[in-house]
């Protein structure tokens, strides 16, 4: 973080304490009082308790983060990189001494539903407990009945060893009172079922909040822009609402179903970390559930579009059209169609509409490769052209791909270039003088 950040982040964890030390029992409380009924939950699908609990923990995408690089599926050991330094996650496989082997439902519930360690201590919302609010007693415990089952691995995990003043955890007790809504899911009688079963998945197990919502200073979610995208880890989680220029309100509900079944559709192509999302979850879920979760994102309002499309006479689109034709339209088309399924379409693709030009900047400068999955295992790949265009070029045809074809988002200068090449740590080009760098 920059320094003013720093600062403005010591003074929002003085306030979160000072909330939390006049507030914490009327959060503790309310947090205990609520009757969890199961909601349009998948406990009522005929399956076992095994079956239904493995594929909550699909849903919930437990594995990607409680799994390490080269480490046995849900062992923990992987360091979560966030502006407050790194958060450290936990073994839950059935292992008694390093795991989750001797936890009680209730205290497994207390966990992911809570926040609170099996000592009582707060646990950061780097776990989302508070989007995991929403799942039901029934849900979690079918989710404890499946980990139970998996091996057990002895891997004691080091803790997490936060700067100060971050590493106070009675903090958390001011931030649950501004931030966390313990209250459990409800459903919306104006709404279908399937509605219903849609807002169920998105908000509780899919947890799409935690990525695709803009957070503030203290990691949680800005308000009034849920789902409107957010920068994590230097990529772009793109809006995801009914938007029909930013979102996916231009899709169709087939498209959306596609997209989160195969990773692919028409529009777009999944790579980074939405990739892995499909790879370890999302592929997994039954088509209805997918269905679901479509018709909820659809409904959403999303943002207000305020962008204003460059014209094809302004010299940064001739020079970038320039630019695209001798390096792009081989695989993108001349009229930025793509190929269904393994190239993304640039035309109307709402990802590179976007606000932010994080991802076009990103994917011209080190490539990508799209995701691969059992039933669409092409995963074609992208060159990248950090090394071959300079600051200038890029920021045209980053301009041009997100103005043409009808597309409107701001245009990119070289200063964004510049930024994004420091901070991706992307090659300078050869043999050119105009680089910036």
């Amino acid at each position: 973080m920059t320094a003013k950040k720093v600062i403005a982040a010591v003074v929002g964890v003085a306030v979160v304490a000072g909330a939390g030390f006049i507030g914490y029992k009327t959060w503790h409380n309310a947090s205990q009082k609520h009757d969890f009924i199961a909601p349009p939950s998948l406990s009522s699908t005929g399956k076992t308790a095994l079956e239904r609990g493995e594929y909550l923990a699909r849903a919930g995408d437990c594995v990607a983060c409680h799994t390490a690089e080269g480490g046995k599926p849900y062992a923990g050991g992987m360091g979560l990189d966030t502006p407050f330094g790194k958060i450290m996650v936990s073994n839950i496989t059935p292992d008694k001494e390093t795991g989750i082997g001797g936890w009680s439902d209730q205290q497994f519930i207390d966990a992911v539903r809570n926040g609170k360690g099996i000592h009582g201590e707060n646990l950061y919302p780097a776990m989302p407990y508070n989007v995991y609010s929403k799942v039901s007693d029934a849900d979690l415990k079918d989710m404890k009945a499946y980990l139970d089952t998996i091996p057990a691995v002895h891997n004691q995990v080091a803790k997490t060893d936060l700067p100060f003043p971050f590493n106070i955890r009675q903090m958390m007790w001011g931030w649950n009172l501004l931030f966390f809504d313990a209250a459990p899911f409800k459903t919306n009688p104006q709404r279908s079922s399937q509605w219903n079963r849609g807002a169920y998945l998105v908000d509780g197990l899919g947890h799409c909040t935690s990525c695709h919502t803009p957070k503030n200073l203290l990691g949680a979610d800005q308000s009034g822009k849920y789902l409107q995208g957010g920068e994590l880890q230097g990529w772009l989680a793109p809006e995801i609402t009914g938007n029909r220029r930013q979102g996916i309100g231009r899709w169709t509900p087939d498209q959306v179903v596609s997209y989160l079944g195969t990773g692919s559709n028409s529009h777009v192509v999944a790579a980074g970390p939405m990739g892995e999302a499909i790879d370890n979850s999302l592929q997994y879920m039954n088509k209805d559930d997918l269905r679901a979760m479509a018709e909820y994102l659809q409904s959403l309002p999303g943002s207000r579009d305020n962008s204003v499309p460059l014209t094809a006479a302004q010299e940064t689109m001739q020079r970038g059209a320039k630019i695209y034709q001798d390096n792009c339209m081989a695989c993108h088309k001349a009229d930025g169609s793509g190929v269904e399924g393994m190239i993304p379409a640039l035309a109307g693709n709402s990802g590179i509409q976007a606000p932010s030009a994080t991802n076009v900047l990103r994917a011209l400068m080190l490539g990508g490769q799209g995701v691969a999955t059992h039933s669409n295992p092409t995963a074609a790949a992208m060159p990248e052209f950090a090394w071959k265009l300079d600051d200038q070029q890029l920021s045209d045809v980053a301009t041009f791909i997100r103005n043409g074809w009808g597309n409107q988002a701001p245009a990119v200068n070289t200063q964004d270039v510049a930024n994004a090449r420091k901070s991706l740590s992307a090659s300078n080009p050869l043999n050119n003088p105009r680089n910036t760098q």
